[in-house]
Order: C-alpha cells, then sequence, then structure tokens
C-alpha cells in the first residue's frame, strides 16, 4: 500500500479522517509514527515547521480522527451525533490552534503537534455545521471509504480521486467489458 498522503477530499478535516484507508476491509493505518503524523500535518499545509510529536500525540490524533470520521458518517446519514465522538472533537477544539505568524517574507505557522490537532478539530465542527454537509459523499469505489466535497456540476461526482480511486474502477469495468466482448465473439 503506499504511503503518501492524499489529499482529495476537497477539506483538510475529511482528508484526516481519511488516513485510516479501506475501512470495510484492510484497514490501512497512515499514522504509523509520530513522524508520519508530523508529515500529514506539513504535507496538508496546516503548518511550515511543527515540533518532533511522540507515541501520544500520534494516539491523540488517532482518537480525534475517529471521532471525526463518526460525526462525519453521522452527519452524512443524516442521523444525531455519537456523544462521545462530539465531546472528544468538541475538547480537542477548545485547545491553542495553530497562529500564522507574519515575516519579512510572508506568512509562517510554527506549532506543535496538539495545536495542529486542536486546528482539525476546529475545521471540522466548521465543516460539520456548515454550508458543505449536502455536498459530502463517499467514494463509490467499495474498498475505499473516503468522504469528500462533491462540488462537480450536478453532483455526479463518483469518486474521491480520480488518480486513487476512478481510474481503478474505469480500468477494471473497462477489463471487465473487454472479457465479456471476448467471450461472446
Amino acid at each position: 500500500m503506499n504511503l503518501d498522503h492524499v489529499f482529495v477530499c476537497g477539506h483538510p478535516a475529511l482528508d484526516f479522517a481519511a488516513t485510516l484507508r479501506a475501512r470495510r476491509s484492510t484497514r490501512f493505518e497512515m499514522f504509523v509514527t509520530p513522524e508520519r503524523l508530523n508529515a500529514w500535518y506539513l504535507e496538508s499545509g496546516l503548518v511550515d515547521t511543527i515540533t518532533p510529536g511522540d507515541e501520544v500525540d500520534v494516539r491523540a490524533a488517532t482518537t480525534l480522527r475517529e471521532a471525526l470520521y463518526r460525526l462525519v458518517t453521522d452527519r452524512r446519514l443524516g442521523e444525531e451525533f455519537d456523544a462521545a465522538a462530539l465531546d472528544t472533537v468538541n475538547a480537542a477544539a477548545r485547545k491553542t490552534p495553530v497562529t500564522p505568524q507574519l515575516t519579512n517574507t510572508g506568512r509562517h505557522t510554527e506549532a506543535t503537534p496538539e495545536q495542529a490537532l486542536a486546528t482539525i478539530a476546529r475545521q471540522a465542527v466548521e465543516l460539520l455545521s456548515g454550508p458543505d454537509v449536502p455536498l459530502m459523499k463517499e467514494c463509490s469505489n467499495p474498498e475505499c471509504t473516503r468522504v469528500y466535497i462533491d462540488r462537480s456540476r450536478g453532483m455526479r461526482r463518483e469518486w474521491c480521486g480520480m488518480e486513487s480511486c476512478g481510474n481503478k474502477i474505469k480500468a477494471a469495468a473497462y477489463r471487465a467489458r473487454k472479457k465479456a466482448a471476448a467471450t461472446t465473439a
């Protein structure tokens, strides 16, 4: 499985929730080390520099991620929020977030893992209480469990991303059609 972090969901909180891949099957964890977690914070553009984290930060991040995924699922399905997940996200959102600073070269954000996590939690609060809720969809690839924001014309987008899932599904369908055509010929 690819260890590269992927940002195809259209919202940082959804990309964060998607760091446990294939939840219904092989379950692939992206945050296997504090370094992988910090790499996500940097690659996501949330921070420019981050202080080294530890296993406690990884546990806090995975706890928040699972609570966030539960709330996203609840909201997408039109269900009442899970109380424990709500408490987890709100507790993280109350902590000090990343604070951008102005420097001679422009904007710079330096943070601790806890500040980065607080920022993700606040972004989740904004997402789940905002106008994009009706645009949240789960990827049509049965192996994928990413939820994304569908801003396509007519809301007809089916996959989290063409590179990650769309091409795989389309290629498999093409191969199946070719095989069926060859069998009937």
